[in-house]
């Protein structure tokens, strides 16, 4: 009989026996993603709800766009104007007007190929004294004269071939193209930034507002969370912080998980939350706690929820 009451209370002192210190309670935290809008605008249509898991690149939500639609008109506007100055100013005159200048270099030409041939004609004649001096003048003079127009006929058709407007003003129009692109960008960014896509895949963890409500400039609409930005958070005391260091696997196990999760250390405070107020002595010592925190794979982060405690066993 005194031997069985021996047994029992052995059993009693072991089932009350304080767990191992790597036995260590702790807490699951999740780093949103915060969507929203650098502009203000009315909630045209909400895409997502709570609950519901979005991958990345869908449509999350879009506010209203006609004043963003409309710049875009204007500025692509202004851009066919500004291009269509730019091309006038590069291209040269009329086709007929160059058809009128060309014939006149024909003419003009020919008249001089005469006026050559009869000053031959002239200085054969003086030579053999049928002329005069005062002739042989008058042909060369008109030579001369048939020359200087054929020059200048020539010089008409090259200049009707440049292009009209003149460099400064073909550079002005040039830069003024570039800049009614660049605002052409611009309003287009703006229309793009009224409709937000998903950056990542993730849970929607929650939403602010409905749509038809007014959204202010900057202000969160959804939050998403991503299975890689879930994490645990637990604390150890100074007598464990030696066997703790960054890299390191832990087990995060939970209420209703059918399995214990890995995942590795990534931050060791280097602060304690609590501080002896007067000694460091070696039982105040023991109070001091640090914070450390655990990343699961993102394949098990989605098994987890914020908030959720959890026991971390070190390995």
């Amino acid at each position: 009989m005194r031997i069985a009451f021996m047994i029992v209370f052995a059993a009693l002192l072991t089932g009350c026996a304080k767990p191992a210190d790597d036995y260590l309670q702790g807490y699951i935290e999740g780093e949103f993603v915060l969507l929203a809008s650098p502009y203000a605008g009315q909630l045209e249509k909400l895409y997502v709800r709570r609950g519901e898991t979005v991958e990345r690149g869908k449509p999350v939500f879009a506010l209203e766009q006609e004043a963003e639609r409309a710049a875009r008109r204007e500025a692509e506007e202004r851009l066919k104007t500004a291009q269509a100055r730019l091309e006038n100013l590069t291209l040269a005159r009329r086709p007929a007007e160059i058809e009128a200048l060309r014939a006149e270099v024909k003419q003009a030409s020919a008249a001089w190929a005469l006026s050559a041939a009869q000053l031959a004609q002239q200085e054969k004649l003086f030579k053999n004294g049928f002329i005069s001096q005062a002739r042989l003048d008058e042909a060369r003079t008109a030579l001369d004269r048939d020359a200087a127009r054929l020059a200048e006929s020539e010089a008409q058709l090259k200049n009707a071939l440049q292009p009209v407007g003149r460099d400064a003003e073909r550079k002005a129009a040039e830069a003024e193209v570039a800049a009614a692109r660049a605002a052409v960008a611009q309003a287009a960014w703006r229309l793009e930034q009224k409709s937000v896509a998903a950056p990542v895949s993730g849970l929607v963890q929650d939403t602010f507002f409905r749509e038809d409500e007014f959204v202010p400039a900057g202000r969160p609409v959804v939050s998403l969370l991503p299975p890689g930005n879930v994490k645990a958070r637990f604390y150890v005391s100074e007598t464990s912080l030696g066997a703790i260091s960054t890299g390191k696997t832990v087990e995060i196990r939970c209420d209703g998980c059918p399995a214990p999760i890995a995942a590795k250390i990534t931050f060791v405070s280097s602060q304690a939350e609590y501080t002896p107020p007067v000694l460091y002595s070696k039982e105040s010592r023991a109070k001091l706690m640090f914070l450390v925190e655990a990343r699961p794979d993102p394949a098990d982060g989605g098994k987890l929820r914020p908030g959720q405690p959890v026991s971390v066993i070190l390995r």
